[in-house]
């Protein structure tokens, strides 16, 4: 689905938009509802992080940043619910468990066959069981957990050019070039460049300035025009979302690529620079004053050079970046070198909505290192509320198979 407050997948736009009735309100002057205000958390007390004296700051792998084993599955505060939207959410991801290599170090495709046979026919009712019979916890690190929140935005957008649907929301350009590394130099595995052929040269792609002043125009790459410039800069950074049409259709797109320049944070600017009033440091707040000041605004939007593309979505959806639909309140955001994709996770934290069973199905260009999740509530004004205002502390555990840990203790990494 993501975003660089996470997203991705590069694939490339094709198809015709497929139009679906809209459960939202009638067309009229805008057409999207009431934007609430940020969410105000209930609190929670987190479980504590397990002492790891081989915890490693700074590791580039779960491996690396130390293990230890965390508390039993059996005694973690989730209910039967939350268990059986991880469990639907788990089982989607199994085939790529099995079969995807895992950057983390962590598990083997081997590791999971126990548990994803087990899920097939595992019906909802006996979800926690399930989790509980199959999976042991493990700490990464020192297991501190931090947790935003993401959500399927909805903006007005037109199909075509005209009054005030002025800004270009664009499919992946031909000329963007995706270079892996690794296949030029083992020391860069796992690295990755993007950018566009230039006479014999290969340079970085066009950053958003340039795209923003006509470095695209001209090249049929349009999908849809914006109404509002600030909101399709955050569908940017949502990665997905959904586009209210004039007639009260809705067409749903999704993250096509990205330009390869280096994500900046809009919200940390604005906190460094004083821009937001104490209590309005939420995207709500950040909108509320980039629309106050449109010029200002503006150029403060373009210190974050990248640029999301998108492509229009058919079928089930939104897709994290296994290519699988993401699950309200079950998926989560994570660095893959730091958590299997595919595998269960239990966040405790500060916050009860944030607290509970997810499943990492998703990436994001601001979702790195260890404990670090972005949590997916789906779309509507309630998601958008307690997305928008979601900061979380606590703890993380990630849940893998049994005896992977004892496995990892006695041989060492896992090889795909």
């Amino acid at each position: 689905m993501k975003k660089w407050g996470g997203i991705a997948l590069a694939l490339m736009l094709g198809g015709c938009a497929t139009l679906v009735p809209s459960s939202g309100p009638a067309p009229n002057s805008g057409g999207i509802p009431a934007r609430p205000p940020a969410r105000q958390p209930t609190p929670a007390t987190p479980i504590a992080p397990v002492s790891n004296t081989t915890a490693v700051s700074g590791a580039a792998t779960a491996v690396a940043a130390g293990l230890a084993a965390g508390p039993p599955v059996s005694s973690l505060p989730f209910s039967n619910d939350d268990a059986a939207r991880a469990l639907d959410a788990f089982r989607l991801s199994c085939p790529s468990l099995q079969t995807r290599p895992d950057a983390s170090g962590l598990t083997r495709g081997s590791d999971w066959a126990a548990a994803c046979a087990a899920a097939q026919t595992t019906s909802g009712g006996n979800a926690k069981a399930f989790f509980n019979r199959y999976f042991e916890t493990v700490q990464v690190g020192d297991g501190k957990l931090f947790a935003t929140g993401y959500y399927e935005p909805e903006i007005r957008a037109s199909l075509h050019r005209h009054g005030i649907y002025q800004t270009p929301i664009y499919g992946r350009p031909g000329d963007l070039i995706d270079v892996d590394l690794g296949q030029f130099s083992d020391s860069l595995q796992g690295k990755h460049i993007r950018g566009r052929v230039q006479g014999d040269d290969l340079v970085p792609y066009y950053d958003r300035t340039q795209i923003e002043e006509g470095a695209l125009s001209g090249r049929n790459l349009e999908i849809a025009w914006a109404a509002d410039p600030v909101e399709a800069f955050f569908l940017q950074i949502q990665g997905s979302g959904r586009l209210r049409l004039p007639d009260g259709k809705v067409m749903r797109v999704g993250y096509a690529g990205q330009n390869g320049r280096s994500y900046t944070s809009i919200g940390k600017l604005m906190r460094e620079r004083g821009l937001l009033a104490p209590g309005q440091a939420s995207m709500q707040g950040m909108v509320a004053w980039l629309h106050a000041h449109p010029a200002e605004g503006k150029q403060l939007l373009r210190e974050n050079k990248s640029f999301v593309f998108f492509r229009v979505l058919k079928g089930a959806g939104p897709l994290g970046a296994l290519g699988l639909p993401v699950t309200p309140r079950g998926s989560v955001a994570a660095d893959p070198h730091f958590i299997p994709l595919g595998a269960p996770v239990f966040l405790s934290a500060d916050r009860t909505d944030a607290t509970g069973l997810w499943v990492a199905q998703d990436t994001g260009g601001a979702i790195k290192g260890a404990n670090r999740f972005d949590t997916y509530w789906g779309a509507g004004a309630d998601a958008r509320a307690i997305a928008g205002g979601m900061s979380a502390h606590g703890t993380a555990f990630i849940l893998l198979p049994r005896g992977t840990l004892a496995r990892l203790q006695a041989d060492g990494p896992a090889t795909p």
